[in-house]
């Protein structure tokens, strides 16, 4: 059984000028798709399709620089969005000035492939650092992005042999602030990022030193991303069941705690758990986590010197009163845990 997966890999810097080019084309057809869906609307009142946009740019891809195929998945995304947002005009891409769009350019199944140990796509080569073997794949579909410091990457859908996990315990997993998971084993997966470098980051800001600015939030990023990485392999490979509870971070974004919420990186967690679960053959499910911090997770009560709303989030251990003391976070996740289990023995209702 084969599953697909993105590899993601940094073009070299010399070739910046070329998808800099290339990328302004790229805006330019999605302006006028952008125009001319939006006028078909407000002219006739007609939603025009990826495929009633496609005569409307054939042939354009020699004069703009780009694979024609590339033509059609602009319209292709255009569509997408403009549904999902559910406007008749999506924003402007813009290819200079302050607030420019970053760079972005789709590639169809097919159009981009590895040659002489570059990537190759609408007759330029591209000379990447190849972290991943890339030789070994073959490409589906892709994209070249442009991130804020003005690097480029080449993302990739490949397709790869799935490895069921040799793990056969089940694990719980609390989301937290003080510490982004904990699991029912007592490992924790730390979650101030941002804090640690707030200071540094407010220097560079009133100094409007914006290239430091992008490299501490990049730092930042990559930090976060990595170890929730390791954390997440970590667990699915010695994991046959993992439960997480079903804590919803946007209404938490609204309140004093916004700041620690985004930077603990939830549903980038739980992102990654699901998908390496998939691969792995590994269960994952998010259960209710009501009342999981209030119940004591060894005789199953509900104490009276258990931490309580918001006034209790300082309350990082307590005693019950049958006489355990529990880490807070350590007996949340025992109690999702356990709600996991319970959930498996009844199965899943098909809805």
């Amino acid at each position: 059984m084969a599953n697909t997966k993105t590899l993601k890999v940094r073009i070299k810097d010399k070739h910046v000028p070329l998808l800099n080019e290339m990328a302004r084309s790229v805006n330019f057809v999605w302006n006028y798709v952008n125009a001319l869906s939006s006028r078909a609307i407000r002219e006739r009142g007609q939603f025009l399709s990826e495929y009633d946009l496609h005569p409307y740019t054939k042939g354009a891809g020699k004069e703009l620089g780009l694979h024609s195929q590339t033509l059609q998945c602009i319209s292709k995304e255009y569509v997408t969005r403009r549904k999902q947002f559910k406007k008749t005009r999506l924003n402007w891409r813009r290819s200079g000035g302050a607030k420019r769009s970053l760079g972005w350019m789709p590639v169809n199944t097919g159009a981009a492939s590895w040659k002489n140990g570059q990537v190759y796509h609408a007759g330029h080569y591209f000379k990447v650092w190849d972290s991943y073997g890339l030789s070994q794949y073959k490409f589906r579909t892709a994209s070249f992005n442009e991130d804020a410091r003005g690097r480029w990457y080449f993302n990739v859908v490949v397709e790869v042999a799935a490895k069921p996990t040799q793990g056969t315990g089940a694990v719980g997993i609390d989301l937290g602030l003080k510490d982004a998971a904990t699991t029912s084993l007592g490992e924790k997966l730390e979650s101030k990022h941002y804090r640690r470098l707030e200071n540094a980051l407010g220097i560079a800001q009133r100094a409007n030193n914006r290239k430091r600015v992008k490299a501490i939030h990049a730092k930042i990023k990559n930090k976060r991303k990595d170890d929730i990485h390791q954390f997440s392999r970590q667990l699915v490979n010695t994991n046959a069941a993992i439960f997480v509870g079903n804590v919803q971070p946007k209404p938490l974004t609204k309140t004093k705690m916004a700041k620690s919420v985004l930077d603990a990186g939830w549903e980038m967690l739980k992102t990654m758990l699901e998908y390496k679960c998939n691969h792995a053959g590994v269960v994952f499910e998010e259960v209710n986590e009501a009342y999981t911090t209030q119940v004591c997770s060894c005789c199953g009560c509900l104490s009276q010197n258990s931490p309580k709303g918001r006034a209790g989030l300082r309350i990082r251990e307590w005693t019950c009163e049958c006489g355990i003391t529990h880490d807070r976070d350590v007996n949340a996740a025992r109690n999702i845990l356990a709600a996991g289990h319970r959930r498996l023995a009844v199965g899943i209702p098909l809805l």
